[in-house]
């Protein structure tokens, strides 16, 4: 059976921005979209006159298939995604720059590789450094430039990533200050968040 669909030649419809509104469990967002020179889309999870604001509150969360979808034990991003949430919605002025950079920028097929080896007892840095690829290989660019499309270029940034801080001033946006952003704590993910803290320089109290 073919099925066939008929396509209007004249819809009306031109130039439709990527900026729509979006409700979730966490509170009622608008979100956007902008695609950076690979074809990779990125996200920007906002809140009403968030731009307004001199110093508004955000978030910049790499994509983690994982732990933002299947909610993984492994790793703090689930967490951390849906506190900066409801952090942005309590505090009305703020959002959630979401990188397509899946697994530190490595890729969603590498990444799990990694984690073959963390199940041989590798831990997450030395697992990316035995399979030839870098620690950290994500790029801010795209987020400054995404701020800034707002108008947005003073932030008060939630992060436990001194290089998040560094890619965001190295391109422009002035960061006032560095929120705290630690959630999700368990004993799944200790060793997990230790080598970030011990091993990669993330601010992290962990007790």
């Amino acid at each position: 059976m073919t099925i066939q669909i008929k396509k209007s030649q004249d819809t009306g419809v031109e130039n439709v921005e990527s900026d729509a509104f979006l409700p979730t469990e966490s509170g009622n967002f608008r979100i956007a979209v902008t695609p950076d020179e690979r074809g990779m889309e990125h996200a920007l999870l906002y809140v009403e006159g968030f731009s307004k604001s001199v110093n508004p509150l955000i978030r910049i969360h790499s994509e983690c298939l994982t732990g933002d979808a299947f909610h993984s034990l492994k790793c703090d991003c689930g967490a951390q995604l849906k506190k900066s949430m409801e952090l942005i919605q309590k505090e009305g002025a703020g959002a959630i720059v979401y990188l397509r950079q899946e697994g530190r920028g490595i890729g969603l097929e590498s990444k799990i590789q990694a984690y073959a080896l963390q199940d041989k007892g590798y831990d997450t840095l030395d697992a990316n450094l035995a399979l030839g690829l870098p620690a950290d290989a994500r790029d801010y660019e795209i987020a400054a430039t995404m701020l800034k499309k707002k108008d947005v270029t003073r932030v008060r940034l939630m992060t436990n990533n001194p290089l998040k801080v560094k890619g965001l001033r190295d391109n422009g946006i002035e960061v006032s200050d560095r929120v705290s952003h630690v959630t999700g704590l368990c004993e799944s993910n200790r060793d997990y968040l230790n080598t970030k803290k011990m091993r990669m320089g993330h601010l992290l109290q962990l007790e």
